[in-house]
This record gives structure tokens, sequence and C-alpha cells, in this order.
């Protein structure tokens, strides 16, 4: 297969895809040995049109070109605001994945309702990792690559630092000491998580 026949065959596979598709799937699917080139090009063909294709969390897809979303949606959906407690299990999960509910609820000094976990695993942004092999073997959770691609990042690598956070306004004291925070299993969260309220 020339290289510009692989190009070829690499658009055809992912538009006919039903899913995102890793860069080694579309290989082991066109029994070629490497189609990382053949990506490169077609994302900076399509870079500037209708479509383009994009790598979220190592897997390639096309979507609609941001500015021309818009013009595509008959009526807008009302989007579902998560509560400020799912948002901050949340931004837990992405920063200190993969963690189990205990520490989630250690970082924010204060219990989770279960309601609240169900809302991130039902949206798909969040899943079971697994068990921490400790007493008890706690699930664990992890963010998913559904997460990633809702926020436009490539890696978790991408999500915002403190500095960051902080300049763009959206830190207060809590959350920021949260954000800041790693569990060990064995120190107690920051004097700051302690007085946090509950709102789940």
């Amino acid at each position: 297969m020339t290289p510009d026949e692989l190009v070829r065959a690499v658009e055809a596979t992912l538009f006919a895809a039903t899913e995102p598709m890793t860069a080694d799937q579309i290989a082991a699917h066109l029994g070629a040995a490497d189609v990382r080139r053949a990506l490169t090009e077609l994302a900076e063909h399509y870079a500037t049109r209708g479509i383009n294709l994009v790598e979220r969390a190592k897997r390639w897809h096309f979507q609609t070109a941001p500015d021309l979303a818009h013009i595509l949606r008959r009526e807008r959906e009302a989007p579902r605001k998560l509560s400020r407690a799912a948002t901050e299990v949340l931004a837990i999960v992405a920063y200190h994945e993969p963690v189990s509910r205990a520490e989630v609820e250690s970082i924010r000094g204060v219990q989770t309702a279960k309601g609240t976990l169900d809302v991130l695993l039902e949206a798909g942004w969040v899943r079971v990792a697994g068990r921490r092999e400790v007493p008890g073997r706690p699930v664990i959770y992890a963010t998913t690559p559904a997460f990633l691609t809702h926020f436009g990042l490539a890696s978790r690598r991408d999500l915002p630092g403190i500095d960051e956070l902080r300049a763009a306004g959206l830190l207060d004291p809590v959350e920021e000491a949260m954000a800041a925070w790693v569990p060990d299993g064995n120190d107690d969260p920051p004097a700051a998580l302690a007085s946090a309220d509950e709102s789940s």
C-alpha cells in the first residue's frame, strides 16, 4: 500500500468507525505497520475544514469544527448542571486518580453522597478502576476517555495547574487546599478542608 493509499484507507476507516480508534487498532484493521504519519497528515488536512480529525485519550475520531457546531443544532439541549459536590468529586478524581471514596472524602473533608458518584458514573466521566490492595479492598475510581473528550483534553497532562486555576479566579481557599493535598492514607486533610460544608 502506497503512502497515499494508506492515508485514504485510514480516512475511510475512521469515517466508518462507530467509536474512536487508537492508532494500533487502525493499523491492525488495515494490516499496516504504522499509520501515525497518515493520521498526522489527515489531521493537518482537516484542521481548517468543517470537520476536524482529533486525538483524545490516544483515540482518533472526526468531530464537527467547534466554530460550526451551533449551525447543526436545531434546538439546544439544556445542559445538566453538576452540583458543587459532583464538580468537586470529579476534580479530585481527575487530579488524584485512582482514588477511593474514602480518599475523596478525606480531601473534601466531608462525606460524599452515593448519588454524587453515581451521577459521574452515569455521565460516563468516571469509571471503576479496580480495588485498592489494602484491608477491605475499597473500590477505586478514575476518569474515562469520554471525560477527556468532553473537556477537549488530549490527556490528563492537559489539566490546568493550580497557578492557572488561581489566575482564573476559580479557586477559593478550600478548593486550593483540596487541589494541592494528595492523600497518603495517614495524613489528615488540611485545616481549611476540615471546616468545609457538605454540599451533596
